[in-house]
């Protein structure tokens, strides 16, 4: 499936592709609702459909991914919040084994990722992921999510690679296409971002379920 002779950088999405996105839909769509609902003395039914309501207004800009932004706009400390439910982050199976195969390859292996800084921090501090990556490049530092097609020309500049011998592996479909019009070469996206949900619809493009099955030497 994939092409490894012909691919010299590996970018990988986090949330949904390396870990399991049931931390992230559990977070925010349950925990967040509940502290929400508590602190500012609402029905949980009342608070929830708030909360999502301005969840959907933000949805497609940077502000949805931004931790400080909902901080300020729900009244809430979400770090705090989120150190709260960090035993649900779990790095999906095959996933460091993988990253070290790709590593003995000598690939460039860089994290390119919408979540922000503090989020990070907190994921990195859960898993052993961080002292995997080369290099890791944040939406939040490039003013525009990974969404946008002008990210990838933004992070050209800071990480250059060779687009045709890039690979991105994502569970976005939105993301995907921007890359895809950016002309990066290899393309794979993610049947089941969420441990806890059916499978997704990736739509065009290849998928996988698991990284055993792109496991080099495999």
């Amino acid at each position: 499936m994939i092409a490894w002779n012909k691919l010299d950088t590996l970018l990988l999405d986090l949330d949904g592709t390396l870990l399991d996105l049931h931390y992230d839909n559990h977070f925010w769509l349950e925990h967040v609702p509940r502290r929400y609902a508590e602190t500012h003395a609402l029905p949980a039914a009342e608070a929830k459909a708030e909360v999502l309501g301005r969840y959907k207004r933000a949805e497609g800009t940077l502000d949805w991914y931004c931790v400080d932004y909902w901080s300020r706009e729900l009244r809430l400390d979400i770090p705090q919040l989120k150190e709260e439910v960090d035993h649900l982050i779990a790095v999906h199976p095959h996933v460091l084994d993988f990253l070290e195969a790709v590593k003995a390859l000598q690939k460039r292996i860089v994290l390119v990722t919408n979540a922000h800084g503090k989020t990070l921090a907190i994921k990195f501090r859960r898993t052993a992921l961080g002292e995997h990556f080369d290099a890791v490049v944040c939406s939040h530092d490039l003013g525009l999510p990974k969404e946008h097609m002008d990210f990838w020309n933004r992070m050209q500049k800071i990480q250059p690679f060779d687009k045709k011998s890039a690979l991105l592996i994502d569970d976005s479909l939105p993301v995907l296409r921007s890359a895809r019009a950016h002309g990066i070469g290899q393309l794979l996206a993610v049947y089941k971002p969420d441990s806890k949900l059916p499978e997704k619809d990736v739509g065009e493009f290849r998928g996988i379920r698991s990284f055993r099955e792109i496991m080099p030497g495999s």
